[in-house]
Formats: C-alpha cells, structure tokens, sequence
C-alpha cells in the first residue's frame, strides 16, 4: 500500500488494488474526519487518478474521496476484452461495496468520466446522493469540438510526451492554457503513471456510440453541471443542454478551459462543495465550523 498527496500538510491518500467485480483496480482513498458524504471521483480519458490530485489538494480535508484508474490507464491492469459505460458501471458498484461504503456517495465526473457518472446515476440511481458534471458532454449525440481538436484526441500521445502536451495545449484545452502551456504538461506529467496504449483506445471505444441525450430525464439525483466557456473539447454548449435536460440539473459556467478542475482546482472546489454541501446533513453547519482549507495549488 503506497500513498499520495501533494501536499505534506493534508492527510495523504492510501493508494491499493482492489478487487471487485472480477476487475483488478487500483484505487486511492482520503479519508476525512467529519462523517460527510463520500465523494467518488471519474477521471478523464488516459489519465490516472493523481492527474486529479490538485483538485483532491483544494477540497475540505473532513471530505473522504476516492479516486480510481479504470481499466489499462495508470496502476490498474488492461482489461481481457473491451467494456462499455453499461457493462463497468456494475464494477464501480461493487468496488464501492469492497471499500465498505454501501450507502448512497456523491459522485464528480470529469470529462470522459462524466459519462460514466451519468450512466453510473441512471444505472445505480440509489447510490448517487448528488452529481457534479465538469468539462463534459452527452457523448455522441452532442455540439461537438472542431475536427482539428478532436483528432487529436484519438491518441495517447500527449499523455506520453511532455513537449507535444506543451504543443498542442492552448488549442486543445483552452482556458488558462492558452497563455501558459506548460500547466497542462505538468498537469498530465507531473505524477500521473501511465499505462499502456491499450488502455486508452479501450476507454475510447467505451464511449464510443454512446449517448446521454435520450435519458437526460432518468438522472434524479441533484446535479451540478460545471463548464467552461473557452473548452474546445466540450462546448458550453452542451453544459446548458444538460442543465436543462436533467430535471434537478444547475449550471455553473466558469471562465476558462478544459483542464479547470485541475489548473484552477482552487476557484471550483469551493463551488462543487458548496453544492455537495446542500442538504447532506453530516456537512459542517453555522455551529460546527469546517476544516481549514489550504490555499490549494494554483
């Protein structure tokens, strides 16, 4: 068991395998210290669970959170055969159950992983209390981004080069980006681990054809759509779409890209908790004061 956290002040996560559902995962666990609500993390596409460390970092330390490399990506062994959102989500479910954690957990879905937690809350509606949807989209049947963008989204590439991450940044990420390439670099190299090349194409192919538009109405849970309004990945766009076709959906437009939970992780921690917050009556009230939270990496 290993453990991360960048920084030496908070609680570090203890990273392991786990075992659920017949996959092997490897996941990390921060456990809090004021009984709140779990929150389960997706991650994007090709990116394991320490790209989401400076997110993890901004959040109040009383939260647990946990975090997961599906499938080929990161520490988590490739899959035999590919899987869809629909076949993985029964995984996800029983991984929460390995950690003992059976009652309902909010769930964040970032990107490619907010397709799975959109298939997640339809599929396992009683295990979601609440939703956060950052930086993505309804999946095929969406605005979608330029071709010029979206090509290079088909390859691994820029999650295994660090000077064709700096390259190609601005026009794939947008946002704070543009003017500091170097961000979404480090976001992607810093301390992430990579998998094989497989691994990516799979978790391409699990989405692919894949679609949320048809059953925007099946997500009960309250849910939090968080967008950027210079994504070239994800038009705004589709954010109001799914605001407006989730029945308890919000939307919260940010300035900025892409890679916001991460390079701003500071400015939309305290957004997203403050809705996680709403009606979970184990968060701190006007009488129990919260944890201190740290300025967060910027």
């Amino acid at each position: 068991m290993s453990s991360t956290s960048s920084d030496p002040g908070r609680r570090p996560a203890s990273v392991r395998t786990v075992r659920a559902a017949g996959r092997t995962l490897r996941v990390a666990v921060r456990p809090g210290d004021d009984g709140r609500t779990p929150l389960l993390l997706m991650n994007g596409i090709g990116a394991s669970l320490e790209v989401l460390q400076p997110f993890v970092d901004a959040l109040d330390p009383g939260r647990t959170v946990v975090r997961f490399d599906v499938p080929g990506v990161g520490g988590s062994p490739r899959p035999v055969l590919p899987y869809t959102y629909g076949t993985f989500t029964p995984v996800v479910a029983a991984l929460l159950d390995r950690l003992e954690l059976g009652g309902p957990v909010d769930v964040l879905g970032f990107s490619w992983g907010g397709g799975l937690a959109q298939h997640f809350a339809v599929q396992h509606r009683r295990r979601v209390r609440r939703l956060v949807l950052a930086a993505t989209g309804t999946g095929f049947l969406m605005v979608p981004g330029s071709p010029r963008v979206l090509g290079r989204m088909l390859t691994p590439r820029r999650h295994r080069d660090p000077e064709y991450a700096r390259r190609i940044a601005g026009l794939l990420y947008g946002g704070t980006v543009r003017d500091d390439p170097g961000q979404a670099s480090s976001a992607l190299h810093a301390a992430t681990r990579l998998g094989p090349r497989r691994g990516y194409y799979y978790q391409l192919a699990a989405g692919a054809g894949w679609s949320s538009l048809p059953f925007l109405r099946l997500i009960r849970p309250p849910t939090l759509v968080v967008a950027g309004d210079d994504d070239p990945i994800i038009p705004a766009v589709n954010a109001r779409i799914m605001a407006r076709g989730i029945p308890d959906g919000r939307l919260h437009l940010y300035h900025g890209g892409h890679l916001a939970l991460v390079t701003e992780a500071a400015e939309l921690a305290p957004v997203i908790e403050g809705f996680l917050d709403e009606g979970d009556a184990r968060a701190p009230g006007p009488g129990r004061p919260r944890a201190r939270r740290g300025a967060g990496p910027r």
